[in-house]
């Protein structure tokens, strides 16, 4: 088989023939690219083509069903040395969000850092609310089709589709910062911006996502023990994929959580709402979760795409403590069912690539399913 074939096996809750092993080489890739390291063997060469020769999948996030746009609304974008200014410009007012980058993150190809939210004050609600009735999102059958015959036998598109309106509106619009506090201070104002994304979202985007040609979708991003807890997940997150999920399912859907944060106190509430998949998922040391417990949680109900902490990749890790954890998570995930390993969250500027080739040599050997338990 090959990763197209076992991802999409693994979709169908059919077992593969092995372990697909596709971990996110971008941040790795774009850095030594931009900082002249790239190993001699791989200069001139494609991300693609690095990935072919390090014998990994290739993610496949970058395609696209539709495109936003925003009808009747003036924003102006630029730039005062690290600093990028963007203006939402309305009727009812304007809102500015300022990003700070730095020559260390512009060197890495890391993206800037929001220092400035749109919403700041509670008049400024009804202005974004303004903005989210003029959303408009049109489909792109043509550019999801060519991007999934670019990607053929070495993948499977995973395209990202939207996220619930808390996360967005604490990621996006108000920051982790400061969002709690609007929810304090102002919390019918937050209820009813939260309100209005959902039902603009049902009626245009939803109906688009059902409908869209591709076989997975990329949902929620970055719910959390620490941001969405318990109580926030059943107020704001389930109602939201109670509708969802089933409208895409129907159509043979299937949705991934972006997971690469701590989720041990949510991993029930993950199943309850629905997501067929996490991915990016990530365990310890970088969060009080093993795969064991997620296992234990799931079962093969839930599929797994991760499990490999970066930092293991690191070389502050010893390579004998790498390696020794590596062959614990396939014994962690036997039989191996409803499995793909990856890194979480990415291959990082400072990993040794080096193990990113054991990692393929390892699976090619011992990742043929059943695993030994």
């Amino acid at each position: 088989m090959n990763d197209r074939e076992r991802l999409l096996a693994i979709l169908e809750g059919q077992p593969p023939d092995r372990i697909p092993w596709i971990p996110r080489l971008l941040l790795w890739y774009n850095a030594r690219v931009r900082t002249g390291t790239l190993p001699a063997r791989w200069q001139g060469k494609s991300l693609r083509e690095v990935e072919r020769d390090l014998g990994v999948g290739t993610p496949a996030r970058d395609g696209k069903v539709f495109d936003l746009s925003l009808d009747g609304v003036e924003v102006a974008s630029w730039r005062e040395g690290w600093r990028e200014f963007t203006e939402w410009r309305t009727p009812l007012g304007a809102l500015q969000r300022v990003t700070l980058q730095s020559a260390e993150l512009e060197r890495d190809g890391l993206p800037a850092r929001i220092v400035e939210y749109p919403l700041k004050r509670e008049a400024d609600y009804a202005v974004w609310e303004w903005i989210v009735e003029r959303l408009r999102w049109t489909p792109t059958p043509q550019a999801y089709a060519a991007y999934d015959a670019e990607i053929g036998a070495d993948g499977l598109p995973m395209v990202a589709a939207g996220d619930v309106p808390l996360h967005d509106w604490l990621e996006n619009l108000a920051g982790y910062e400061h969002g709690f506090y609007h929810l304090a201070d102002w919390p019918d104002a937050v209820d009813h911006l939260l309100g209005l994304m959902q039902e603009v979202q049902r009626e245009r985007l939803w109906p688009l996502l059902a409908d869209c040609p591709a076989r997975l979708l990329l949902h929620g991003v970055h719910l959390s023990t620490q941001f969405t807890p318990p109580r926030f997940f059943r107020r704001y997150v389930l109602p939201c994929y109670r509708e969802l999920m089933p409208l895409l399912h129907a159509r043979g859907l299937r949705v991934a959580m972006h997971a690469d944060n701590d989720t041990s106190t949510i991993l029930g509430l993950i199943e309850e709402a629905g997501w067929d998949m996490v991915e990016c998922f990530v365990t310890a040391p970088m969060a009080p979760l093993t795969l064991a417990q997620a296992r234990a949680t799931w079962g093969q109900r839930v599929i797994i795409w991760g499990g490999l902490p970066s930092v293991l990749l690191s070389p502050h890790v010893p390579e004998g403590d790498f390696r020794e954890a590596v062959r614990g998570i396939l014994r962690d995930v036997a039989p191996g069912e409803a499995f793909i390993l990856g890194v979480a969250d990415n291959v990082m500027p400072d990993a040794v690539i080096e193990r990113v080739a054991w990692v393929t040599e390892l699976v090619e050997k011992q990742g043929w399913l059943p695993l030994p338990a």
